[in-house]
């Protein structure tokens, strides 16, 4: 009888730590989120180095009127003439050096009504910025200038 008693407890008790151990485990399944602005406006981050130990800098970017961004009245103009498709702005002509130091660049928000979603990696920030403008320069220093066309050979 006794041995009885003892195997229900045990089992009782291996059935409660399991039953805690998924309940604990389990992820949360509500994510709190503020009001998302009106308008057209993207948060924007980037990565420099891996993602998961890299450093991480962003921005609320809103564009109705343009503010939130270091440079909002360049980037909601380029954003503008892409229809809000960062992969579509305008590639700047520039020389960009070999040396590989990744930077990820995630934008997620809302362009004329419909969501936007954007992560790409860049092998250096002179790529990203030629690659998307002036969408991902968060820093007050002006985004990189087209670079200047190369003169012509003198004639002989």
């Amino acid at each position: 009888m006794t041995h009885t008693t003892t195997a229900r407890a045990v089992r009782g008790g291996l059935l409660a730590a399991t039953a805690l151990l998924v309940a604990c485990a389990a992820p949360a399944q509500a994510t709190v989120r503020g009001p998302e602005p009106a308008g057209d406006w993207l948060l924007l981050t980037v990565t420099r180095g891996d993602t998961r130990s890299g450093s991480t800098e962003g921005t609320l970017l809103l564009c109705d009127p343009p503010r939130g961004h270091a440079h909002a009245d360049l980037a909601c103009a380029e954003l503008d003439r892409a229809g809000g498709d960062i992969a579509a702005v305008p590639l700047r002509e520039t020389h960009c050096p070999m040396i590989y130091s990744p930077v990820t660049a995630h934008a997620r928000g809302q362009w004329r009504g419909r969501p936007v979603e954007y992560t790409r990696t860049f092998p250096n920030t002179c790529v990203m910025a030629a690659r998307t403008g002036a969408v991902f320069a968060l820093a007050e220093d002006p985004p990189a200038a087209p670079a200047p066309a190369p003169a012509p050979a003198p004639a002989s």
